[in-house]
């Protein structure tokens, strides 16, 4: 009889571990369920904290504002051209004479440091208009129209010279003055960014 009350008392007693995970086929217990909570706990305090963080990283409202704008190209007059800010850059919108346009045409296959053809840097049926953002690819100046001997812009910095279409053609300057990504939404109306 000794023996089957031993037998009994190592039968009853629990198994070591209490029960931590569930075998397959087992019902999960509670302390299973209570680390699961805890974990899905700490990864929304996680994100919680860091989104303050990251929002912070987008642009604000007024640099959104300026993201694009838009312009009545019938302001300008034919030779002249309008200067307006965009992203905090000048951007000129210029109305060219049909003599700087011949110019920049006949220039498409001069030997060109930035190769661009007249056509690719205008819009179809608007060649007069030619917008260009107005920093010079050297340093960062701002050209003056009217000087260099192409008929364009002159950089009072270092001397860049660029043609009626924008194109570099002598000085320091590695590239053409950049076209911003423009499109016109009406007859007189372009839309810049």
């Amino acid at each position: 009889m000794s023996d089957s009350i031993g037998l009994e008392q190592a039968n009853a007693q629990p198994a070591l571990g209490g029960g931590h995970g569930a075998a397959p086929g087992e019902e999960p217990s509670r302390r299973d369920f209570i680390h699961i909570a805890a974990i899905a706990a700490t990864v929304g305090g996680a994100g919680a904290l860091a989104w303050p963080l990251i929002d912070q990283m987008n642009p604000s409202a007024d640099t959104l504002a300026l993201a694009s704008i838009e312009y009545d190209v019938s302001k300008v007059a034919e030779g002249q051209q309008a200067v307006v800010k965009w992203r905090g850059k000048p951007v000129f919108v210029r109305h060219r004479t049909p003599k700087e346009i011949a110019a920049a045409r006949r220039d498409d296959h001069a030997d060109l440091r930035d190769p661009a053809t007249d056509a690719s840097r205008v819009k179809p049926g608007h060649e007069a208009t030619l917008v260009l953002v107005g920093v010079c690819t050297h340093l960062g100046c701002v050209p003056n129209f009217g000087g260099g001997e192409y008929g364009g812009w002159l950089c009072p910095c270092h001397g860049s010279v660029y043609d009626t279409s924008g194109r570099i053609r002598q000085g320091p300057a590695p590239k053409n003055l950049e076209v911003p990504e423009y499109a016109f939404t009406g007859p007189t109306k372009v839309r810049i960014g």
